[in-house]
């Protein structure tokens, strides 16, 4: 495939800049999105935009993200109107007894909800802010949080979306006889490492054992003033409707969101139709309960979706910033370049790092897997290095990616349902991540050597 070479990094270099400086995700995606069609074709760079976002737009995952995304606003907001939310968490407060409770339960509930990485942000953020607001938790540290049990957590549970995806892709590459993925994926993941130290290095943060790093110090005594959320947040942040109901009670809360889990489980681990499912169900179930009318229903789910508009709208343009970034050559470069220093011992650590590179400047996990997967499996085997080592680094590095890129889909849904300026939630998060990324390089670097 053609590369541009080191111009292929500019695109993403001017979205980091321009996020830094301007504190807006959606301008500074297009920002870097212009400046790749500019480099891609310089006569053409706005024809090329728009027939760009015409074919993501057309994309049936990009279909899926904005329907899973925006009805699990819909949900929310029918959750929060009934006033389930709000019992959910005054119950949670009962048990609570600190600052350093709350956030253990937030992590508590993150590896709960492990069958996927949105409704799992979207659920916990949504339902803990109350709680970690009456302790003066900054709005940054309860979105670390979330997002570190998101995907991080996903890779790690061979039922949640990203086990059964990868599963697939091991399949087709041979490394597991059809229908023989998931005991594949089974084997690896005690090497993904990157899982393990990020959802590990929580508590450690939340009890104070890992300190505030960064921009997380600033937050936290910015929060101590009493000013919880950061400055910009709005435009990100979940509407938080009024409480219509007289009488909220917590199944309000409990019940849709167990039938959410519990139908996403049955439909094969379909977001998809387990949120659809879960709408029908709670409309249903306010009605007969007289919680809402079937008009405020239906009316509460349009307005739901429109509060994830903003959220929604980073996503696609991310999604174009992954073509404009697929159309450059950037994987293809950097896994050039990364080539000629790969040796046995150093393909797993080699893979971990360059690939985790990739996810982070393009916000493309799932994509980078189905690129580099039929790379990396036959040079271990040829090399000899463990297969399933080699394949827990690939993972780790779109776990990263996910966690760590300040516009991956995540990240942007973390900070969304947390109400957390999204360049904030990034910026303050990324001490952490980095960290555990050092840390599952270094133990990458030692398998390579050991195994």
């Amino acid at each position: 495939m053609e590369t541009f070479g080191l111009w292929s990094l500019l695109p993403t270099l001017v979205v980091v800049l321009l996020a830094l400086f301007t504190k807006r995700t959606f301008e500074s995606l297009l920002g870097g999105s212009l400046v790749g069609f500019l480099i891609l074709a310089p006569n053409k760079f706005y024809s090329g935009f728009i027939d760009t976002l015409l074919s993501v737009l057309q994309d049936a995952t990009i279909a899926w993200i904005v329907l899973v995304c925006g009805l699990f606003g819909s949900l929310v907001h029918l959750l929060t109107v009934s006033g389930g939310t709000k019992a959910f968490s005054d119950y949670l407060l009962r048990y609570v007894r600190g600052r350093k409770s709350a956030l253990l339960i937030t992590w508590a509930m993150g590896l709960l909800i492990f069958i996927d990485d949105y409704l799992n942000a979207l659920t916990v953020g949504t339902s803990m802010k109350k709680v970690t607001d009456k302790f003066k938790v900054p709005r940054e540290m309860l979105a670390y949080i979330v997002d570190s049990t998101a995907a991080p957590i996903c890779v790690l549970i061979p039922l949640s979306t990203w086990a059964i995806y990868v599963a697939g892709l091991l399949e087709s590459e041979g490394v597991a006889l059809a229908g023989e993925g998931t005991m594949a994926y089974l084997k690896a993941i005690p090497f993904i490492l990157y899982g393990w130290i990020a959802a590990i290095m929580v508590p450690f943060v939340a009890t104070g054992i890992v300190p505030p790093l960064g921009a997380m110090k600033k937050a936290e005594e910015r929060a101590k003033t009493g000013i919880l959320v950061p400055a910009d947040s709005e435009a990100i942040a979940m509407e938080v409707p009024e409480v219509k109901h007289k009488n909220p009670k917590m199944l309000h809360f409990v019940l849709p969101i167990l039938v959410l889990i519990a139908a996403t489980i049955f439909f094969e681990i379909d977001a998809l139709k387990g949120i659809v499912f879960a709408l029908l169900f709670t409309v249903v179930y306010f009605a007969i309960g007289k919680v809402s009318s079937l008009v405020d229903a239906v009316e509460g789910i349009f307005s739901g979706f429109k509060s994830m508009l903003y959220a929604l709208a980073i996503v696609v343009m991310s999604f174009v910033l992954k073509e404009v970034n697929d159309s450059l050559g950037l994987t293809t470069y950097i896994v050039d370049s990364v080539s000629p220093i790969l040796s046995k011992e150093l393909l797993p650590v080699v893979a971990f790092v360059s690939l985790a590179l990739v996810t982070f400047s393009t916000g493309s996990f799932w994509g980078v897997y189905a690129i580099s997967l039929p790379i990396i499996v036959p040079l271990a085997q040829s090399m000899g290095v463990d297969i399933f080592l080699a394949i827990g680094a690939v993972i780790s590095a779109g776990a990263f990616g996910s966690h760590a890129c300040f516009y991956g889909d995540a990240t942007v849904l973390s900070a969304s349902a947390t109400g957390c300026n999204n360049v904030a939630h990034a910026i303050t998060q990324l001490p952490y991540t980095l960290l555990s990324g050092f840390l599952s390089a270094l133990g990458y670097l030692l398998l390579g050597y050991l195994l």
